[in-house]
C-alpha cells in the first residue's frame, strides 16, 4: 500500500508525550480522526445552506486532491499508474461517492447529531466485512466496539432525534460504502485483486480527485444548483471542510487503515458523536441531560478498550 511517511500527517511534529504503546504518528492521526471528524458534520450542515450535498462534496475534494497532488508533484511524486488510477476509482466510487456523498444527501433531512451517532455502526460493519479474509478481532476489541456501540445508541435515545426514512436509508448507504471501502483498502478485493493506492500523498490525491469528479457528476445528474454568492458561513464550512476535513482528517484515516488496521482507525466513530455533544452545548446552546453524560462515559470506555487492545498486540510482536 502507500508510502504513508509521505503523507500531510506524518510531517506532524510532537510536543507531548505519545500514548504509552502507540507511535507519534498514529496518535497524531487519532487525534486528527477523532477530533476533526467530530465537528465536520456540524460543517457539513451549515454548508447545505449554500452548497447542495454532491456538489459540495465533489468541490471539497477535487479541491483537496488537486492542493495534495500539487504538493506532492512538488516533492517529486511519480504519476499513479493504470492500475494505481483503478484502485482510486474503486476507494473513490466507495468511501467519497458513496460515505461522504450519501452523508451529504443524508443531513438534507436529519440532523446532524443523528448523522454521526448512526457511524457508530462501522467498526461492527468493517469487523463483518473483515471475516471472510480470516481477520477476527480479539476479545477485547470486540468489547471496545459493543460497548462503544452501545454508548452511541443511549446516547441517541436522549436526544430525541426526528429522522425521515430517506436520511435514515441515505446514512447507511454511507455507512456500508464506507466500511467496503475500508476492508477492501487493506485487504483488496473480494476476487483477490489488491487495491495498491500510488506511494504517499499522490495516492491520497487521486483518490479525492477521482472521488470527487464522481461527486460532481452526481450532482449534474441530480441537478443540483448552489446558491451564489454564497452564505459566508457556508463559504467558511466549505474551506475548513476541504483542508480540515480533507487534507487533514481524510489522509490521516488513510495513515491509520495502513499502519494500524481497522478496528483502531474506526475508533472515530465513537468518538465523533461526543465531539458533536460539545459543539452542541457550546456552539449550539443546547441542554445534556444525565442520561447523556452517563452515554458518553460509555463510549469513552469503549474507546480506551480500544487502545488498551492495540496496546497489547503491539506487546506481543
Amino acid at each position: 500500500m502507500s508510502n504513508v511517511s509521505a503523507s500531510p500527517c506524518a510531517t506532524l511534529t510532537p510536543g507531548a508525550p505519545a500514548l504509552p504503546g502507540l507511535p507519534w504518528l498514529i496518535v497524531a492521526c487519532l487525534a486528527a480522526t477523532w477530533l476533526i471528524w467530530g465537528s465536520t458534520y456540524l460543517a457539513i450542515k451549515w454548508a447545505l445552506v449554500s452548497f447542495p450535498p454532491f456538489f459540495q462534496m465533489g468541490t471539497r475534494f477535487v479541491a483537496a486532491g488537486l492542493l495534495l497532488g500539487g504538493w506532492a508533484a512538488w516533492r517529486g511524486a511519480r504519476w499513479p499508474t493504470r492500475s494505481q488510477w483503478f484502485s482510486a476509482a474503486v476507494l473513490g466510487a466507495l468511501m467519497l461517492g458513496g460515505g461522504y456523498g450519501a452523508t451529504a444527501l443524508a443531513q438534507v433531512s436529519i440532523s446532524s447529531g443523528l448523522a454521526v451517532a448512526f457511524i457508530a455502526v462501522v467498526p461492527a460493519l468493517v469487523a463483518l466485512g473483515e471475516l471472510p479474509f480470516g481477520v477476527r478481532p480479539s476479545r477485547l476489541e470486540w468489547a471496545g466496539i459493543l460497548l462503544g456501540l452501545a454508548g452511541v445508541l443511549l446516547l441517541t435515545q436522549g436526544q430525541g432525534f426526528a429522522a425521515s426514512l430517506p436520511g435514515l436509508l441515505a446514512i447507511s448507504v454511507a455507512c456500508v460504502t464506507w466500511s467496503a471501502g475500508s476492508v477492501w483498502a487493506l485487504h483488496g478485493l473480494p476476487g483477490g485483486r489488491t487495491l495498491a493506492l500510488a506511494p504517499g500523498a499522490a495516492g491520497y490525491a487521486s483518490q479525492m480527485g477521482v472521488g470527487g469528479l464522481m461527486l460532481l457528476a452526481a450532482s449534474w445528474l441530480a441537478g443540483e444548483q448552489p446558491v451564489l454568492p454564497p452564505d459566508t458561513l457556508a463559504l467558511a464550512c466549505w474551506f475548513y471542510l476541504v483542508v480540515a476535513g480533507s487534507l487533514i482528517g481524510f489522509s490521516a484515516y488513510m495513515v491509520l487503515l495502513q499502519r494500524t488496521g481497522t478496528t483502531l482507525a474506526s475508533s472515530y466513530s465513537f468518538v465523533n458523536p461526543l465531539i458533536g455533544l460539545v459543539l452542541g452545548v457550546t456552539l449550539g446552546g443546547e441542554a445534556v441531560s444525565r442520561l447523556e453524560w452517563a452515554a458518553a462515559g460509555v463510549v469513552l470506555a469503549g474507546v480506551v478498550l480500544l487502545l488498551w487492545a492495540r496496546r497489547a498486540a503491539l506487546a506481543r510482536r
